[in-house]
């Protein structure tokens, strides 16, 4: 058990020409093999690996298996420890990039605090800021954060099981299962297919947006500021997120210069509503097209219930607010802030200007959010749908 491999080569080596040395455990090697003489570690240049089989063989052959099952025993996670552990890490390998000399502008007063805040935000899709994005960030600190904004939207997992898949690994069943508890599936089959799906639906709606904004973007910031303006806001609003370009002139203006604009929030809500409303919506719409008796309940429930929380509070902000603006505007505008509280965080008005019960409504929307299995947060749609009908 105990080295039988180097001992039984030691025999058949001891005619060849060796160096030897004297060795303090010689007589029981001696009783071992034969021979009291052992290899010094610099034998000649065809015999040096003698002495690292003479080490490895000195190992139980059990013990590496025994650590193993020790490993495993003592370092288990749980799926949500292992999805809590993704995002912190995630978290933290963002904030570290932030503080990198390059990733901020001249002259920004950022501490490792505000890149954590930051990082912090981006990853979990919230939208808050303490310092505004263009003024402060660099193109690699915007790149950073828009990773970060991605990698929460369609959350951790996706990715990493994405990129088992990419790379030919076979995906197990705890990570089935831990995949189907980040993204909140109702059963585990198919959910390997149901990634590719999701990262299908995700990149394709995003490139969509980018593209049907990419004129109004190239027409005010030139081409190619414009493209990379366009993708960000659309990444931004489909993971719902809400970090925004638009404080050059003033800083956390977010989009109300296009307060008036038809593309520009009409693509915008449209994205955070597809992103807010979840990837098994998506996949009940796209297997049973417009038959909506045919959806699942819980599909059902979640565009009835979003439908209702664009709609009532739109009505109440056209009704109450934003009476001195033009009717085009006034619609676009009460529209757009019943749709982006719900986790979004874009305004294209001020929300200083709101009455004290439209802030409250505004409060209730945010703390609905999306539906479960989005890039939305809150305590969903689902929730609320539930709770109403109790």
């Amino acid at each position: 058990m105990y080295g039988n491999y180097w001992f039984n080569r030691i025999k058949n080596s001891r005619d060849e020409d060796l160096v030897f040395s004297e060795n303090p455990h010689a007589p029981y090697i001696e009783a071992y093999t034969g021979t009291s003489a052992i290899p010094k570690g610099t034998l000649s240049d065809n015999k040096t690996n003698y002495m690292f089989d003479f080490i490895a063989k000195l190992i139980p052959e059990n013990m590496t298996d025994n650590i193993k099952s020790f490993l495993r025993e003592k370092l288990h996670f749980s799926s949500f420890q292992l999805i809590m552990g993704g995002f912190m890490l995630v978290i933290l390998i963002g904030a570290l990039l932030l503080r990198l000399p390059f990733a901020s502008n001249p002259g920004a007063d950022i501490d490792f605090l505000d890149a954590l805040f930051t990082a912090t935000s981006a990853t979990c899709v919230t939208g808050l800021v303490v310092a505004d994005t263009v003024w402060t960030w660099t193109l690699f600190g915007q790149i950073v954060i828009l990773t970060l904004i991605q990698i929460g939207g369609m959350g951790i997992v996706t990715i990493a099981i994405l990129l088992f898949v990419l790379s030919g690994k076979k995906i197990g069943l705890r990570q089935r299962s831990i995949m189907q508890e980040s993204i909140s599936a109702p059963n585990i089959g198919g959910i390997v297919k149901m990634t590719g799906f999701i990262v299908k639906g995700t990149l394709f709606f995003e490139f969509l947006g980018a593209l049907l904004m990419l004129p109004v973007m190239t027409r005010d910031f030139g081409p190619v500021k414009g493209f990379w303006y366009a993708l960000f806001h659309a990444i931004s609003a489909f993971c719902n997120a809400g970090f925004d370009l638009m404080g050059a002139e003033a800083p956390f203006s977010s989009l109300t210069d296009y307060a008036g604009d038809p593309l520009i929030n009409i693509t915008i809500m449209a994205l955070i509503i597809i992103g807010g409303i979840g990837f098994f919506t998506w996949s009940d719409v796209y297997k049973h097209k417009l038959n909506y008796h045919t959806y699942s309940m819980q599909s059902k429930a979640i565009l009835n219930m979003t439908l209702a929380l664009i709609l009532i509070p739109a009505v109440i902000f056209f009704m109450t607010e934003y009476r001195d603006m033009p009717i085009k505007e006034r619609l676009l505008a009460s529209i757009f802030q019943s749709v982006t509280p719900r986790t979004a965080g874009f305004n294209t008005t001020d929300y200083s200007t709101f009455s004290d019960k439209n802030i409250l409504l505004t409060i209730v929307l945010m703390l609905t959010g999306g539906a479960s299995g989005s890039t939305a947060g809150g305590f969903k749609v689902t929730t609320n749908a539930y709770t109403n009908r109790i």
